[in-house]
């Protein structure tokens, strides 16, 4: 059997899933910066309006969505310093997100819709790459040795990609935020990371890390599973032999939807508890700066408030407190928000993954063809 016949028979499927981890990486980086440079200024002009009504006050923390990932900020710790305003405390007038857009670009360029991006890219799409190209490999892996129609390895495979993701990223995300939120430079970031293991061992690069996790792993097994049942549907009711953007975009907002709407409890406990800590995280360093500054010694008292309040915001504790206060429907708070930010950018990152994937697959099949 000639070359030629030989890949006519194969799946593209079959091909495309078997691109080089390079091709891999090029896949996703391009994904995730599409996503980035696609969804970033929505989340820019929501935090601006968000800014407007209620001004942010000094350490306040708040998350900011490049569409890969939420990333912890904090508003100017020393407004005194003489220091330019960040990029989310600049005034501004606006009437409503579509005035935001157009005031924004005009006064201060249109670069500033992507204010914030370029340091929360650092660690967001090496996260991404990671995290898709591990899921790839595992699927293709699990599919080669149980079988193409077992619904239960995309779950398996989109939950452990996300779990190594989470684990490896999680210290890198704790230095960007104590850089950001505390004005380091990167000589002192190194004091700082030993500050944090003197005080707090190793545990400090992963706090936080427990949540992330309770509510990504459900999300990531929940969005594979749906994406791969509804993309491999619809290629069977359209007698498609490949996926194209089209296909992957719809499935990946369907899927995008169904995760997010299901994980939006984990997701408000894990909001609550990451801002908490921001500002706990702000509270030492400015006691730290006192304590250098004045020679004045902490109380115990102080000290041990934070420590408690570090300790006893537990997921079981916060989901208790969330019901109590506003009922069942707190669990829920914020869901269409999170959906419309979420589906699309589910859609922009898998459907041009997916598209990246399937173009090195043809371009391998074309070499093939034109070596025989």
């Amino acid at each position: 059997m000639s070359a030629s016949n030989l890949n006519d028979e194969i799946p593209l499927p079959h091909i495309s899933n078997g691109v080089s981890v390079f091709e891999r990486i090029i896949s996703a980086s391009s994904g995730a910066a599409l996503t980035s440079i696609m969804m970033t200024p929505l989340d820019v002009v929501k935090i601006r309006l968000q800014q407007q009504v209620h001004p942010f006050t000094r350490g306040a923390c708040f998350l900011y969505y490049n569409g890969l990932m939420d990333h912890l900020c904090t508003a100017c710790s020393d407004p005194s310093s003489g220091r330019q305003c960040e990029w989310f405390e600049r005034p501004g007038h606006f009437k409503g997100t579509f005035d935001a857009f157009v005031k924004i670009t005009r006064n201060e360029g249109i670069q500033s819709l992507w204010s914030g991006l370029s340091p929360t890219l650092i660690m967001a799409i090496p996260a991404t790459v990671l995290y898709f190209s591990t899921y790839d490999h595992l699927l293709m892996t699990l599919r080669n040795r149980y079988g193409l129609d077992n619904v239960a390895l995309p779950m398996l495979a989109g939950s452990s990609a996300r779990f190594v993701s989470t684990t490896v990223v999680s210290p890198i995300e704790m230095v960007r935020t104590k850089m950001q939120s505390e004005r380091m430079s990167y000589c002192d970031i190194g004091r700082a990371i030993q500050r944090s293991l003197a005080n707090d061992g190793w545990k400090s690069f992963w706090r936080g890390w427990a949540p992330t996790l309770l509510r990504d792993l459900p999300f990531s097994a929940v969005y594979w599973t749906a994406y791969e049942c509804f993309k491999a549907r619809i290629l069977q009711l359209f007698k498609k032999a490949e996926t194209n953007f089209f296909i992957s975009f719809g499935c990946g907002a369907i899927a995008g939807t169904i995760a997010a709407t299901v994980t939006t409890p984990f997701d408000v406990v894990k909001t609550q508890r990451q801002i908490t800590l921001g500002q706990i995280e702000h509270e030492r360093s400015a006691v730290g700066k006192n304590r250098s500054k004045h020679s004045h010694s902490i109380t115990a008292k102080s000290s041990g408030n934070m420590s408690i309040n570090v300790r006893s915001e537990s997921t079981y504790s916060i989901m208790r407190e969330v019901t109590k206060t506003r009922g069942l429907a707190g669990l829920f708070a914020g869901i269409i928000p999170r959906i419309v930010k979420v589906a699309p950018s589910c859609a922009i990152m898998i459907g041009s993954y997916e598209c990246a994937k399937i173009f090195f697959a043809h371009r391998r099949k074309y070499i093939l063809n034109c070596e025989t």
